[in-house]
């Protein structure tokens, strides 16, 4: 991980530990190139979290939206998922 990632990281972090109480509800956003095999990825990544995954494809077809809606432990745990999922290629964390 570059150091400008892990700076983002690390403010992001702090923020999530300053005005959240844990553990709490987490919404992530992703785009990801449409394949059904990189959505899968993504989804795989929160399988057995209890957690409400809803998909929307770009208007050309090209890209699809993952929302992801579930209970983190901590700031931490927000981050590691970050850090698993973004082996998926293609994918923009938002």
């Amino acid at each position: 991980m570059d150091k400008k990632t892990e700076e983002f990281y690390a403010r992001l972090k702090e923020e999530l530990t300053h005005n959240t109480t844990w553990p709490a509800e987490y919404l992530y956003k992703f785009i990801v190139p449409t394949d059904t095999a990189k959505i899968a990825q993504v989804e795989a990544a929160f399988n057995q979290m209890g957690a409400v995954i809803k998909t929307t494809q770009s208007k050309n077809g090209n890209f699809t939206s993952v929302s992801v809606n579930v209970n983190m432990e901590s700031p931490q745990h927000v981050i590691d998922k970050y850090i698993e999922v973004s082996a998926v290629e293609g994918i923009i964390s938002l």
